[in-house]
């Protein structure tokens, strides 16, 4: 069971439903240490008065807003709890939107919304009535100092709160579109032949990160005293032809369709076919290597 970071209710109305947050999250980070080259000793970290040039122990160390350059407002934390006074500890729904409504560029991290025991029955009317209604609620709340906006939603039987930027939050476009470029209807009607040819449904386990699984061969590598090279860098060719470029894609986009329908076959299959290509070395592959083989040879 995960530990809950935060823990309070959803208020709708005259309804309170008592709940905790857990962080729906588990990044895969790769944490790295300073170290001291010499003994491997790691690195401590001082909190260092810059004006005395000396460490400040931690009953010294206060927050500050500068309100004007060198003009610090100290804040304590009566000043805090005052200002969160008003939704502290409650997930208040102003509105109940169409969840497709939201743009994703609102979206900033993903948490999970468990019951508190006692309240399993009103959470799970909740629950039940945001998914019968295909609805999203649209909520404030305060966590660690912080208002935020949010949005409720149902995934696999509980309850989500999306949290969500504040409109002037996000930077306008207007210094980043590029400037309007005419492109013929033929680049276009490739283009568009092109994303065709990638089209297919979203299934993220098909994607893995595959700089975080090399930094962890480096590492297993290091650590059993092996050397690690760096692959020579290779020069970059200049830009081809647009035209060229999108035939030359779309052709490659072929092989690959070919290689998703292979990924649907037996083993058995797969060996057939190969046999019937004359694929080399196909006795030992094996299925990615056959599916693989096989996009190859129909591109």
């Amino acid at each position: 069971m995960p530990r809950a970071i935060w823990t309070g209710s959803i208020s709708f109305g005259l309804v309170n439903v008592p709940v905790r947050l857990y962080s729906a999250i588990s990044e895969h980070k790769l944490h790295f240490h300073l170290v001291h080259e010499s003994d491997q000793s790691p690195i401590g970290y001082q909190k260092v008065c810059k004006l005395e040039d000396k460490p400040v122990p931690d009953d010294e160390v206060v927050k500050a807003f500068e309100f004007e350059p060198g003009e610090y407002v100290l804040m304590e934390d009566e000043d805090f709890e005052a200002a969160r006074a008003e939704g502290y500890r409650t997930i208040e729904i102003t509105d109940f939107v169409p969840y497709e409504q939201v743009d994703p560029i609102y979206f900033a991290r993903t948490y999970y919304l468990g019951p508190e025991q006692g309240g399993e029955k009103v959470y799970s009317l909740l629950l039940n009535a945001l998914e019968d209604s295909a609805l999203a609620g649209i909520s404030k709340f305060v966590m660690r100092d912080r208002q935020y906006l949010g949005a409720l939603r149902v995934r696999d039987g509980v309850i989500t709160l999306e949290q969500l930027y504040f409109a002037d939050e996000i930077r306008p476009v207007d210094e980043i579109k590029p400037p309007k470029t005419k492109v013929t209807k033929e680049e276009l009607a490739m283009a568009e032949q092109l994303i065709d040819n990638y089209a297919g449904d979203f299934k993220p386990e098909k994607y893995k990160d595959t700089y975080r699984d090399a930094l962890c061969e480096i590492i297993r590598a290091k650590r059993a005293g092996k050397q690690v090279r760096r692959a020579p860098e290779t020069e970059e060719e200049a830009p081809p032809d647009l035209l060229e470029a999108l035939r030359a894609s779309i052709q490659a986009g072929r092989g690959r369709g070919a290689r998703s329908d292979l990924s649907n076959l037996s083993k058995a299959k797969l060996d057939e076919r190969a046999r019937k290509a004359k694929v080399p070395g196909r006795s030992k592959m094996s299925k990615d290597e056959l599916i693989e083989a096989l996009g190859r040879s129909a591109a």
